[in-house]
């Protein structure tokens, strides 16, 4: 019944039918990205939460190619979606789409979402630009100096000395808690 929702004109229907296959275990791939293709972003958004749900033929090798173009949507809430995703997938060839968001992308949530996942992901490749983040907005300041315990490198500790400086209180508290107890060695405490 469920999968009938999937070719319904309304955007709404089309989503909870997502859901509904997500919830049960019946959604697939070619779902998935056939969604992701959907005038709707509501559509769009809804098949990337419900992404992570799918098992079964291309899961680990389709699936992810299609979320991860997602990463270019025009709906802000799609791309924050899909960050989520590859973080949650850990998936590594995504690092340099996700540095190229969190980088370059005009919304905030969007940068934060991507430097969020590159953390989570924690391949080198993805340092950077979590390094770069430090010098952004509050908020995504907050982000990378936790997303910096993802990553084992000399680089990481200066940072985070740094980031404990920060005018914004919540990043130096963060930094400060991946310090430890004021040794200087990232988790002594």
């Amino acid at each position: 019944m469920a999968r009938h929702g999937l070719r319904d004109a309304d955007p709404a229907v089309r989503a909870a039918a997502l859901g509904a296959l997500a919830r049960t275990g019946a959604l697939t791939v070619a779902e998935v990205t056939a969604a992701l293709v959907h005038p709707s972003a509501v559509v769009r958004q809804r098949a990337v939460d419900a992404a992570l749900a799918v098992r079964g033929p291309g899961s680990r090798s389709v699936l992810w190619v299609a979320v991860e173009g997602a990463l270019g949507d025009p709906d802000p809430l799609v791309v924050v979606a899909s960050a989520w995703f590859l973080a949650e997938r850990r998936v590594t060839a995504a690092v340099p789409l996700l540095a190229d968001t969190a980088h370059e992308h005009d919304d905030a949530r969007c940068r934060e979402a991507a430097v969020a996942a590159l953390g989570a992901i924690g391949d080198p490749g993805g340092l950077p630009a979590v390094l770069a983040a430090l010098n952004d907005k509050p908020t995504i300041r907050r982000r990378a100096a936790v997303a910096l315990a993802g990553f084992d490198d000399p680089r990481v500790e200066p940072a985070l000395h740094l980031a404990a400086q920060d005018r914004d209180w919540q990043v130096r508290q963060a930094a400060d808690e991946l310090l430890g107890d004021g040794t200087g060695t990232i988790g002594a405490g």
